[in-house]
């Protein structure tokens, strides 16, 4: 069993991995669209990058890319764990790359994700009551050999991350402030590492649910502490996260500022991107919008809201949209 790309340091995220990274996503995924956001009461010009625009609607395909393609030549059978999103990136990068895959989602996961997942040749499993449980599970399936990919806690994953923040940079061509969701903080992570790799003077904010501080806990402590986890629709920002994990130190290390939002303000700007951009986002995606809703993000300078990924269940969708509140 290889182990799952995880040194806890960040340094062991090579330039030359975070090199191959961009050139994985570059054969494999076409950029996504930069969006100029024009709504009422914005204190700076605001863009959208919209990661729902990937073939599996969400921006962890990034990092599956980068890491079924490094385990391919070794004929590897890859397990993984997942509120849904980065299930659907590896199940995609496998029948890209050819790669058996074994998917392994909480019962209580999206039902558009389990639909999603059903159009893939991966053997999709669902254990556990949350995140947790269905992580402990795919952990005993790659104790009996084969290689786990996680989530967050993995180098290439990470550097997979890593280029989104550098195709923004490429295309906005000035200073801006990211604004990343920030959950298990594979996404925070690599983007404050590609933002060191641009010409351009890049901050990252990085936007947690109030339903769970597991990230930010785990960099003011310098360690992984477990945290309760309160209900939100935000599924993917909510989790403990595994210990020696990668992402805290790298966010430590890059002084990478972390924020964090209420269920309300999340809900607000689901529907604020729908109605106001013409973007379907889910709650996760929508916690960006929701920091620079509340004052949480500095505006002297143009902001970036990576909207993450649009897999929102329709039916609380059409709640969200109903709600005026």
């Amino acid at each position: 069993m290889k182990p799952s790309g995880t040194p806890p340091r960040s340094e062991l995220i090579a330039e030359d991995v975070l090199d191959r990274a961009r050139e994985a996503v570059g054969r494999h995924l076409a950029p996504t669209p930069l969006v100029p956001f024009h709504a009422a009461g914005l204190p700076v010009p605001v863009h959208l990058k919209y990661e729902g625009a990937q073939p599996t609607g969400s921006f962890k395909v990034r990092g599956a890319v980068t890491a079924l393609e490094a385990y391919a030549a070794d004929g590897a059978r890859v397990v993984t764990a997942s509120a849904g999103n980065h299930a659907l990136g590896i199940a995609h990068a496998a029948q890209l790359l050819g790669v058996d895959a074994t998917v392994v989602v909480p019962r209580n996961a999206s039902a558009a994700k389990l639909r999603a997942l059903a159009g893939y040749p991966v053997e999709l499993v669902q254990e556990g009551d949350d995140y947790d449980g269905a992580e402990r599970h795919a952990l005993a399936l790659a104790a009996r050999g084969m290689t786990y990919v996680s989530a967050y806690n993995n180098a290439y994953v990470v550097a997979g991350q890593s280029t989104l923040v550098r195709e923004v940079a490429a295309e906005l061509g000035e200073d801006f402030t990211v604004v990343v969701p920030a959950g298990a903080g594979g996404l925070v992570a690599g983007t404050a590492l590609g933002a060191r790799r641009t010409p351009r003077d890049i901050r990252v904010v990085g936007v947690e649910s109030d339903a769970c501080h597991a990230l930010s806990a785990a960099v003011a402590a310098g360690h992984v502490v477990r945290v309760p986890i309160g209900d939100t629709i935000a599924d993917g920002l909510v989790g403990n996260i595994e210990p020696d994990s990668l992402t805290p130190l790298v966010i430590r290390e890059c002084g990478t500022r972390l924020v964090s939002v209420d269920e309300a303000a999340i809900r607000r700007s689901v529907r604020e991107l729908a109605l106001a951009a013409g973007l379907v986002a889910e709650g996760s995606s929508a916690a960006a919008l929701a920091a620079l809703r509340a004052g949480l993000v500095p505006a002297d300078r143009p902001v970036v809201l990576t909207i993450s990924g649009r897999n929102i269940a329709p039916g609380l969708l059409a709640t969200l949209l109903a709600d005026a509140t």
